[in-house]
């Protein structure tokens, strides 16, 4: 075991989001501000007429085979990314020993649309008045939060260590950190991380809307409905959908010639400890000092933020004082973009999609915009880049950062590998 620590980069990525089935047709139509937020299904919107969703296109699942198809919706969509990812990678060039290649993710509730199905069919047994006992013998495996890691170590045969993080809103983003930290340290050469997340379902809306939390219809336009930092503001969109990044020492990957996304360099991470729901700028506050601190950067050589940005009517307003605290005058300077207003919130899968989505814009010099933002809530006193992206833009680093319910928060930041 070395003892030398390791520079950890990205290289390969892979996307199933509501914006598209792959990695560039997501980055181009996140680019394009064309939002992905419709009216939910029918079986939710029979008992909640004004619930948005943001949903994956069916035709994903022509991709699996005949015995993923048995698996819950969430591992589904994470297997695919990460088969995206690992291609993206070239893998099939790695000289890395198997048991030295793990996999890592992160996801909110997991196995939900198992979990509907099991309620649904004890209630009908019932009703019916049926053996309710009878299910499917692999529910539980479905609904095991660990079921994304199993089935894709088992598909590649990674040996390595692997791990499930469930924060509520920043599982992927630490298991993104934490498999850095894995790496950086010796202990892996390389990890799949993957985000997934598929809870539209209608038990799991109910629980979201009982929260009040969620967006408000747009008059005009329901893909206009979620708008962070925006005045006019109502709450975030559900989503679903997966992000996979594959994360390797530097040297493996120069050994193969492999493409570099950007250097994973920081990474802090803090509790609030103070509101089971309520943002704490405090909490924001350390995770993102601790992450300049890990990349030994200063506030100012960070050229781009990809917010939490829920357009919730707190989140906003703190997470806005936080980065105002945080870079000071650079702040004024500092372009900072929620792309939930066109995906969604993904929940455990919002992370890995964000900073992957920071990734795309650190390699490509095009920043995502805040979409549908027309009129700034005066409390938030950033550059929230509204409405239409900024191409040519030179960037060095990237952060984004993902808070969670329940006070756990997440920075990360990328920057381009010398």
């Amino acid at each position: 075991m070395t003892h030398t620590l390791q520079r950890v980069v990205v290289t390969g990525i892979g996307l199933l989001t509501p914006l598209g089935l792959t990695r560039q047709a997501s980055f181009e139509r996140l680019l394009r501000a064309e939002g992905a937020v419709r009216p939910a299904a029918a079986e939710i919107t029979q008992w909640l007429p004004n619930a948005l969703s943001a949903d994956v296109d069916p035709a994903f699942a022509q991709q699996l085979d005949r015995n993923e198809q048995g698996l819950d919706r969430a591992t589904q969509l994470a297997l695919l990314a990460s088969r995206e990812a690992l291609a993206d990678a070239r893998a099939e060039a790695w000289d890395l020993d198997r048991d030295r290649i793990g996999v890592y993710a992160g996801i909110g509730l997991g196995g939900a649309t198992t979990g509907e199905a099991l309620y649904k069919r004890l209630h009908e047994s019932l009703q019916a008045g049926r053996n309710p006992t009878v299910m499917h013998p692999l529910s539980v495996p479905r609904l095991m939060p660990n079921a994304a890691t199993a089935a894709i170590s088992m598909a590649n045969q990674f040996r390595g260590p692997t791990h499930t993080y469930s924060v509520a809103c920043s599982s992927s983003a630490m298991a993104l950190g934490e498999a850095c930290r894995t790496i950086r340290h010796g202990y892996a050469d390389a990890i799949v991380v993957v985000g997934a997340e598929a809870m539209n379902v209608p038990g799991v809306f109910m629980a979201w809307n009982a929260l009040r939390v969620m967006a408000k219809p747009h008059p005009d336009d329901p893909a206009a409905s979620c708008r962070p930092f925006d005045q006019d503001r109502s709450g975030f969109v559900l989503a679903e959908g997966a992000a996979a990044l594959v994360l390797e020492t530097a040297a493996s990957a120069l050994r193969r010639g492999a493409n570099i996304y950007g250097e994973l360099c920081g990474y802090g991470s803090s509790s609030d400890a103070e509101h089971l729901t309520l943002p704490s700028s405090a909490g924001q506050y350390r995770a993102i000092r601790i992450a300049l601190d890990d990349a030994g950067l200063a506030p100012e050589a960070i050229d781009y933020v990809n917010a939490h940005g829920t357009a919730t009517e707190a989140g906003d307003v703190i997470e806005s004082e936080t980065l105002a605290q945080v870079f000071g005058d650079h702040a004024r300077r500092l372009p900072v973009s929620s792309t939930k207003a066109l995906h969604g919130h993904l929940i455990g899968a919002a992370g890995a999609t964000e900073f992957a989505f920071s990734l795309l814009a650190l390699r490509s010099g095009s920043i995502p915009p805040t979409a549908y933002l027309h009129q700034p809530d005066p409390r938030c006193t950033l550059d929230y880049v509204p409405r239409e992206a900024r191409h040519g833009q030179t960037l060095r680093a990237v952060m984004s950062n993902s808070f969670a319910f329940g006070g756990s928060n997440v920075s990360l930041i990328a920057r381009r590998y010398e």
